[in-house]
């Protein structure tokens, strides 16, 4: 273990008020070795220097972490290297985790991480996010949905929404400036059935980057025919 490594991942989420204990720093470790040897085979991300693995994936990955409570059921559409549900999975064994992603290869590197980590409380699932939220299995049948730097907002809630219970909520990592995003969406929110329950913004420890969490709740039942086919929300969003 790098100690430079463990420290760093102490005192950044000490800044945001976490706590870590020695074994969830070790997965930490492991997964950003298996993150940076894949790397080389398969694109999975452009941030390749420790400390800002740490920063802009680990620690952004977990300021959502106190807004999932225990045993709650998740799912992290579009999840990528793993951003947000893997940090999460780390941190919070109690609850389960499915991480979707539209391409195979992000989900063969998943399982290896999930064995390598022996990360009980993973599924991972190879399918697009609109078939996802069309499968009689998956609709409906999540506590929270949560998603990082995935799609525009109007799109990214026609693929979240469906996927949670009546009374569950969706949780949308974004960057700065989202207001025009926000105003752009309100109307695809509401005909999904959700409502802004508040939104967060802030920055990330050490930097000047700003982020925004917007928490939707679903007050009503999606229509049957959200989300559209696979395609259809990100070239035509419900306006």
């Amino acid at each position: 273990m790098d100690k430079l490594f463990e420290e760093k991942m102490k005192q950044y989420l000490k800044k945001i008020n976490i706590e870590i204990n020695d074994r969830q720093i070790s997965n930490f470790y492991n997964y950003m070795n298996l993150l940076l040897e894949w790397n080389e085979k398969i694109n999975l991300t452009a941030i390749t220097e420790q400390n800002e693995i740490i920063l802009k994936h680990f620690v952004d990955s977990l300021t959502i972490m106190d807004y999932i409570d225990e045993h709650e059921k998740v799912v992290d559409i579009g999840t990528g290297a793993g951003f947000p549900g893997i940090p999460l999975a780390i941190m919070k064994s109690f609850n389960d985790f499915t991480l979707v992603d539209s391409l195979n290869k992000r989900i063969n590197f998943l399982d290896e991480v999930k064995a390598k980590l022996d990360l009980e409380n993973v599924n991972t699932l190879h399918i697009r996010a609109e078939e996802f939220g069309r499968n009689k299995i998956h609709r409906e049948k999540y506590d929270v949905a949560v998603s990082r730097a995935v799609a525009n907002l109007s799109v990214l809630v026609e693929y979240l929404i469906p996927t949670v219970k009546l009374g569950g909520r969706i949780i949308c990592m974004k960057g700065s400036q989202i207001e025009e995003e926000l105003k752009e969406a309100s109307n695809a929110i509401n005909e999904l059935g959700g409502a802004i329950k508040f939104r967060k913004e802030f920055e990330l420890p050490e930097t000047d980057m700003k982020r925004n969490i917007i928490v939707i709740q679903k007050i009503k039942d999606t229509p049957k025919k959200y989300p559209r086919k696979a395609g259809v929300p990100t070239k035509k969003p419900i306006q």
